[in-house]
């Protein structure tokens, strides 16, 4: 919630430059303070929401930190002093995970994690993103938004697990969106220095130095702070993560786990709030429908956003070979950058992959481009439904809109092709 809040304030920049080719001249400034104090009592407020939600369904809440004592009972610490014990027939694991921190000197004591940034009272300045996530991305963004100096540290690729030619295009875009990377860096060591910045090492030799360093480099399961051993339960030490079957159960039949806790699945909060329901359901209420966590639709909310669902299009061809896969994608420019004479290098691109053996059925919808959020939602329903290509051209598109390209898209990607220069799709 608050990384979109932020996002959302770093992209009126670019709306002001967008304004100014329809006639608006006033130019604002942004204040990290407001933004920080508004976005922080909204957090405060949904927290509080959720509290009394949990009273007036006489749920009981411990503000506690909980171990296992045996596998059915679980000490609940106050951090007071206090500890009490609770027992359950069922007990259900939704720990979460928490940022990794690098194995290298001062990674601990000099750097801040992408949880962090969302409190720092003090704007962040020059500031070093590592890490190329989308978490990593989409922070490094919105600071670049706010004016801050950013670079973003890449050991490899941009946005592992994500369609390639895509996460791509996100980099180029945000490196003329005043956002700088590194490619092919490891940070060695971190120096505190007198005046509270950070010295960065890169093979044990000085790269530079920041008022902020953030480190997105991945998450960790908090498995491991739960005292597993203690209910018979096994854990990754090496991910803090816990195996479970299809139906969220660990291998201790009456404990269960949901989100980012459990080894292998999505880390998005709206999967484990429908694994949770639908658990309670088949726990509580005579249910048999179980999880089912393929085409989970994603949004990555970096400056440029990207909304997918379904395969990437190396992911399809490694499935099902490429004699069976086709893509189909165009580039175009939204309207509302048309006379933003800045703009001229931005485009926005969608991509449709097809099963050439199942009448051209759509297996993965990719969009970048404004709002990828939101329209990337309706077209994830459509692809569950078993949506072909032929369903989407005998749509009539909405003018002028960007999404209306979906509905007229027929030029086929060729092997190694890039993004067409533009198109009318």
């Amino acid at each position: 919630m608050p990384k979109k809040l932020m996002h959302i304030s770093s992209l009126y920049r670019e709306v002001q430059s967008d304004a100014h080719g329809l006639g608006w001249e006033t130019k604002a400034s942004h204040s990290w303070d407001t933004m920080l104090a508004n976005v922080n009592n909204y957090i405060k407020s949904l927290n509080w929401g959720a509290k009394t939600d949990l009273r007036t369904k006489n749920v009981k809440y411990y503000n506690a930190f909980a171990t296992f004592v045996d596998p059915h009972t679980l000490a609940l610490d106050n951090g007071k002093g206090g500890v009490e014990n609770v027992t359950a027939k069922y007990i259900l694991i939704a720990c979460g995970g928490r940022p990794s921190v690098p194995d290298a000197p001062g990674a601990t004591e000099c750097c801040i994690s992408s949880d962090d940034i969302f409190w720092q009272k003090k704007p962040p300045g020059k500031t070093l993103v590592i890490g190329a996530s989308y978490i990593a991305l989409e922070c490094a963004g919105f600071l670049a938004g706010f004016g801050f100096d950013v670079t973003v540290m890449v050991r490899s690729i941009l946005l592992r697990g994500f369609d390639q030619d895509i996460a791509n295009m996100i980099g180029s875009y945000m490196e003329r969106h005043h956002c700088k990377f590194a490619r092919e860096m490891v940070p060695s060591k971190f120096e505190k220095l007198p005046n509270g910045q950070v010295k960065v090492f890169v093979k044990d030799a000085e790269y530079g130095i920041y008022d902020t360093v953030l480190l997105a480099i991945g998450r960790t399961g908090c498995a491991g702070w739960l005292n597993l051993e203690a209910a018979g339960l096994e854990y990754s030490k090496s991910s803090g993560k816990i195996v479970c079957n299809d139906h969220e159960q660990t291998a201790v039949p009456h404990i269960y786990a949901v989100g980012d806790v459990i080894e292998g699945q999505l880390e998005l909060t709206p999967v484990a709030i429908q694994a949770g329901k639908l658990l309670c359901r088949r726990l509580f209420d005579g249910s048999t429908k179980i999880m089912d966590y393929t085409d989970v639709a994603t949004a990555v909310f970096t400056p440029i956003e990207y909304g997918a669902v379904g395969y990437s299009e190396d992911d399809a061809i490694k499935k099902l070979g490429k004699e069976r896969v086709k893509v189909y994608h165009c580039s175009a420019q939204p309207l509302e950058w048309n006379l933003n004479h800045e703009r001229k290098e931005d485009m926005g691109y969608m991509k449709v992959i097809v099963d050439l053996a199942e009448k051209e059925k759509v297996l993965g919808v990719h969009i970048l481009g404004p709002h990828a959020g939101e329209v990337i939602q309706g077209l994830s329903v459509a692809l569950k439904a078993g949506m072909t290509k032929e369903h989407m051209d005998d749509c009539v598109g909405i003018h002028p809109t960007f999404a209306e390209s979906y509905t007229t898209m027929t030029e086929v990607k060729e092997e190694g092709m890039g993004a067409p220069k533009k198109s009318s799709c």
